[in-house]
């Protein structure tokens, strides 16, 4: 299969690296897209999954708002809960992404943390990889307890089914630098043909 596709879904495991691959490649002209952001607009008081969820969970309420930490440390660990936020949330993500990128042209790039994704058409998928103790401790720096992001992980595909989802894979398992030079070889193989 070519690389050369206009489409591309990026994924990967909490603490991978997919948003620091979705900057880079932004940075080098590639129209991306960040799903979780998305996911913010759709829970926010005027969006799409608000009312849904705040039914749902009441006690993720805080101050007229979905506190999106309560709500993650109700459903990632809960299977069942977790598939309910889902069917209140993925159709009115995956529908604004959509609307986002039909008619565009060009190479796209969505950030998606998950392996079932609601794109139509036909989406490669670019996979970042790292080791499970180098992603548990990039989350632990960025404000997660390591007994948050062991649950978030458990909650996500293992890091073989990553891998044996991918079209393209990213290593990520040292600096920023050697990322970099991953993602301009990233770059190449997906916008030139």
């Amino acid at each position: 299969m070519s690389v050369t596709q206009p489409r591309w879904v990026l994924s990967g495991g909490i603490g991978s690296g997919k948003s620091e691959v979705r900057r880079l490649l932004s940075e080098h002209g590639v129209r991306t897209v960040d799903a979780d952001a998305v996911g913010h607009l759709v829970l926010e008081p005027d969006g799409e999954a608000f009312e849904s969820v705040s039914k749902r969970w009441p006690t993720v309420m805080t101050e007229g708002r979905i506190d999106r930490r309560a709500l993650g440390a109700i459903v990632f660990g809960n299977e069942s809960a977790l598939r309910e936020l889902e069917e209140m949330t993925h159709p009115a993500i995956f529908g604004r992404i959509m609307a986002d990128v039909e008619e565009f042209p060009d190479t796209v790039v969505v950030e998606i943390p998950i392996l079932n994704h609601r794109l139509d058409g036909d989406w490669q998928r670019m996979v970042v990889d790292a080791p499970v103790e180098v992603r548990v401790s990039r989350s632990v720096d960025r404000g997660l307890s390591e007994e948050e992001t062991r649950s978030r992980m458990d909650a996500q595909p293992n890091r073989s089914e990553w891998l044996a989802a991918a079209d393209l894979v990213i290593p990520n398992a040292g600096s920023l630098k050697d990322l970099e030079s991953a993602v301009i070889r990233v770059h190449a193989q997906i916008t030139e043909g």
